[in-house]
């Protein structure tokens, strides 16, 4: 009797298991009141999705998502004219990477340090390999940040007396500072 009910838990999950990971395929049509018509086909499953759209002239667009739910996602997307732009994002404990790439192949990237610690970082670099970066710091009843351009200037902005009724306000960049009281 323990044989059978193993072999019909077994089969069970196996079933559950091929189930979960079945593509599923959705095409849908719209046809205008001249009668052109326009589809869209999406494909899901095991953490991909993939999206075509077809207009009225033949010109078709997609976008393709991998690795959904891996922590490691890249988004694909090609126009009509076949030029095609990538966006890849890496998520890790404490933070994230994102790089995305032109269909003229130029890179734009921005990386997130510290996330949850109170104390998080964002560097973003452009293109033309110019960096700008944020840090941020979290505390009971305020935040400080101070942003640092390419060029090397610095704006900052710090909150004080949070939850307290009396907060204060205080932003500080290349022309001066300015005080609020809330």
């Amino acid at each position: 009797m323990k044989s059978k009910v193993s072999a019909l838990a077994v089969a069970t999950l196996a079933l559950c298991a091929a189930t979960a990971f079945a593509q599923v395929t959705s095409t849908t049509t719209a046809t205008g009141p001249n009668g052109n018509t326009a589809t869209k086909t999406t494909t899901r499953g095991g953490g991909n999705v993939s999206t075509t759209v077809t207009g009225p002239n033949g010109n078709s667009a997609s976008r393709t998502v991998t690795g959904r739910g891996t922590g490691d996602v890249t988004a694909t997307t090609t126009g009509p004219n076949g030029n095609t732009a990538t966006r890849n994002t890496q998520r890790y404990p404490g933070g994230n990477s994102t790089t995305v790439t032109g269909p003229n192949g130029q890179t734009a990237s921005r990386t997130v340090t510290g996330r949850g610690t109170g104390n998080a970082t964002a560097t973003t670099t452009g293109p033309n390999g110019n960096t700008a970066t944020r840090n941020t710091q979290r505390y009971a009843g305020g935040s400080s940040s101070t942003i640092t351009g390419p060029n090397g200037q610095t704006a900052s902005r710090t909150v004080t007396g949070r939850g307290t009724g009396a907060a204060t306000v205080t932003r500080t960049g290349p022309h001066g500072t300015a005080v609020r009281h809330r």
